[in-house]
């Protein structure tokens, strides 16, 4: 069987991009966030248990999640958190597994979890986990510029993500982002030449 290996960090610290930057080079990418907007979008798996968690009011007239009113939602009540995850995270895993592990002529799979050490559920069956990280200011700096959150949410989210030091201690691999964008797409060129060797 190829390899499997995680790709995780914090909000805003490149994930994405190093994501594609993998897949460019010939990397299957496996994204949990793709996933989870699938399963919640209009006709998705994840609707009806939700709606019938939650209600009408989380649910756009078209059938999808509103994830706006949702994330009001799960920042002021810890057990509504906890209810949408018993739901999307069961079936989040099952998808990921099933596409990382069905196969493929890729070298190797590249399963992206933002959550990925604090969701327990990842790590014993992938090979490594690769860690994209910057400074937290930088963190904020990129979210704020693609996303329509604000600076206190920003934190608030990151104050529910692991601290960086410990996913640092955690990691099997670092892909640095505090510099250029040649100096990333020469990191991830590196590694991927190893991870293909594996």
């Amino acid at each position: 069987m190829k390899s499997c290996y995680g790709l995780t960090g914090g909000i805003g610290s490149g994930k994405s991009t190093v994501a594609k930057l993998f897949e460019a080079l010939g990397a299957r990418i496996v994204d949990t966030d793709e996933i989870s907007h699938r399963l919640t979008a209009a006709g998705g798996l994840a609707i009806p248990a939700i709606q019938q968690a939650f209600g009408d009011s989380y649910i756009t007239e078209d059938g999808a999640l509103d994830r706006t009113v949702m994330r009001a939602l799960v920042f002021s009540d810890l057990d509504a958190k906890q209810r949408l995850q018993a739901i999307l995270h069961p079936m989040i895993l099952g998808q990921a597994k099933s596409d990382a592990l069905s196969p493929s002529e890729a070298a190797y799979t590249l399963v992206v979890v933002p959550l990925l050490f604090e969701s327990g559920r990842y790590r014993d069956w992938l090979d490594s986990v690769i860690v994209v990280d910057c400074p937290e200011a930088q963190q904020i700096a990129h979210t704020l510029k693609r996303s329509a959150l604000d600076e206190s949410t920003v934190r608030s989210i990151m104050a529910q993500q692991m601290d960086r030091a410990s996913r640092l201690q955690l990691a099997d691999e670092i892909i640095m982002n505090n510099s250029s964008l040649e100096q990333l797409e020469a990191r991830v060129s590196e590694l991927h030449k190893s991870l293909s060797a594996r």
